[in-house]
């Protein structure tokens, strides 16, 4: 894994009639891959692995792709796109399968590039970067940069997630109230685009503000995924950082952290007490999310369950570096359990930071299962009408699911330091995210969890036409948690359509960029950028 020197591609290749956009470069990726730059595997019909590669994480989504083109390279990447737009053939791209809507398996899907392959990570000395490729997965990224150099990006809990889909929707993490955004250090991206007369062509846009490409850079910092072309790589880099040493060029994660988990059990909990634990949190999190905050080094996620779990969960870290940070801990876990029965403490511990990356208090999920999600940026604390929801549904009789969850995360801090059009990211004031999800096992039971989910977000907005518009209180969604609900006017009557729930103002320029870099509309799905 060591520097790697710049090379030159060629322009026109005839193999591939695609070509990288003049007066750009591309490090060549670390040798030993063993990929050919120009044969792929192809995965057909009949080919008996094909059942596995035609779905991702949420197998209520499968498609039927005429093949299935496995990629190790961003010359395959080229040569593939360039083969699908010659036959007509409609382009989905999977890098790791977690996409919770049917934006890559769905039935218009005729041909499926699977990036899993294109895992390399390494230091471009040419760019003074980390090069990352699209297929790598985020716990692949944290061991690699952390072994080889002692330094992070600020990216996701969950370890199997890959980062091409992870930075394209702006990711966050544990990290992100002391580092910001995943995509706060996005420095260039190369993506496989196709031009309005179908040439195919790899382009670098960077964050140069000279660079002729910087549209397509920031419309990859949060404009979401399967918009614009292929990716297959980022760089990344600390805004402003300079010098040839990798080792200072993207941020030092904590040593150590503090981790801990308590629970409630509900029978210990009143609707009082439930009520007033959610106060607790949403206060909490509106007092302590300012840049400079001292808190801002600890990262919580509380997890209010169905009742039918049996307990309300919070999971919590801090930097153990910070002065006190155990006192910290403790006084951050008794503030939110303030005025209600003691949690029952399930773990406390004192652990090296990488060791806390495959935590799994903080992530979850079942990669055969089914499942439905939704989401809420907050700006403040929750109002009484939204408490008295989160009750009312999860404590519903005639739903017992112990896989409904309200999962609720600390937000804010650096990554409100940040201007709401520097990034794609628009929501740059939020102190909480909130994620709904549940999860079931077997088809017949769709309608059932898909419409309690529905119901449910549709009951704690209901002043607002059913979803969290943007006000003084709520800021839209996570396109990253894609919900083609947002879409639908039977259950969002606000009158607010859902590219302004994601994107708000920054949607106009995002069509601007779509507009220059996929003018055909080749890389589209049911939430996709649309032309102007």
């Amino acid at each position: 894994m060591g520097e790697v020197t710049r090379r030159t591609l060629l322009a026109g290749s005839a193999a591939l009639g695609s070509s990288l956009v003049a007066g750009t470069t591309a490090a060549a990726a670390p040798a030993g891959t063993g990929a050919s730059p120009l044969n792929t595997t192809t995965v057909g019909v009949q080919d008996f692995r094909y059942a596995d590669l035609v779905r991702g994480q949420n197998v209520r989504f499968v498609s039927q792709p005429e093949y299935v083109r496995l990629i190790q390279t961003p010359d395959q990447v080229a040569g593939a796109v360039r083969a699908a737009v010659l036959a007509g053939k409609r382009i989905a791209v999977r890098s790791g399968g977690h996409c919770y809507e049917d934006f890559v398996d769905n039935a218009q899907t005729q041909v499926v590039l699977d990036l899993s392959g294109m895992r390399a990570i390494y230091y471009d000395s040419s760019r003074r970067a980390f090069a990352v490729e699209s297929g790598a997965t985020l716990g692949s990224v944290y061991e690699a940069l952390f072994k080889g150099w002692g330094v992070t990006v600020p990216g996701g809990s969950c370890p199997s997630v890959a980062v091409g889909g992870q930075v394209a929707g702006g990711g966050y993490g544990q990290l992100n109230r002391s580092h910001g955004l995943l995509v706060d250090y996005l420095d260039a991206v190369e993506v496989v685009v196709v031009r309005a007369d179908r040439t195919v062509q790899r382009v670098i846009a960077t964050s140069a503000a000279n660079d002729p490409n910087r549209d397509l850079w920031w419309g990859h910092t949060g404009g979401g995924g399967g918009n614009f072309g292929v990716v297959t790589r980022y760089w990344f880099k600390t805004p402003g950082a300079s010098g040839s040493d990798p080792t200072t060029l993207l941020p030092r994660p904590p040593a150590e952290l503090w981790i801990n988990q308590v629970a409630w059990p509900w029978a210990t909990l009143t609707e009082a007490h439930f009520g007033q634990l959610v106060r607790n949190f949403g206060r909490w999190c509106e007092q302590n999310s300012a840049p400079g905050s001292p808190w801002t080094r600890l990262f919580s996620r509380l997890l209010l369950n169905h009742q039918a779990n049996g307990t309300i969960n919070m999971v919590t870290q801090i930097d153990a570096s910070v002065p006190g940070a155990e006192a910290m801990l403790q006084q951050f876990v008794a503030a939110v359990g303030n005025g209600i029965p003691a949690p029952q403490v399930w773990d406390h511990r004192r652990l090296p930071w990488l060791h806390t990356t495959t935590w799994r208090a903080m992530f979850g999920g079942d990669a055969t299962g089914r499942a439905d999600f939704k989401s809420t940026y907050m700006r403040a604390a929750f109002p009484d009408s939204h408490v008295a929801a989160f009750y009312r549904h999860l404590t519903s009789a005639d739903y017992r699911n112990p896989v409904a969850i309200l999962q609720i995360s600390t937000y804010g801090g650096r990554t409100n330091t940040v201007s709401p059009t520097a990034t794609a990211v628009a929501h740059r004031d939020s102190v909480m995210k909130m994620h709904y999800l549940v999860g079931w096992g077997n088809e017949p039971e769709d309608a059932l969890h898909i419409d309690y989910l529905r119901r449910f977000y549709r009951d704690v907005y209901a002043a607002t036409g059913g979803v969290p518009v943007p006000n003084a209180v709520t800021d839209g969604c996570f396109i990253n948690y894609a919900d083609i609900d947002l879409s639908d006017p039977a259950w969002n009557t606000s009158g607010v359509p859902w590219h302004h729930l994601y994107y708000k103002d920054n949607y106009r320029i995002l069509q601007q960029v779509k507009a220059r870099w996929d003018p055909t509309d080749t890389f589209r799905h049911a939430q996709s950028i649309r032309l102007p």
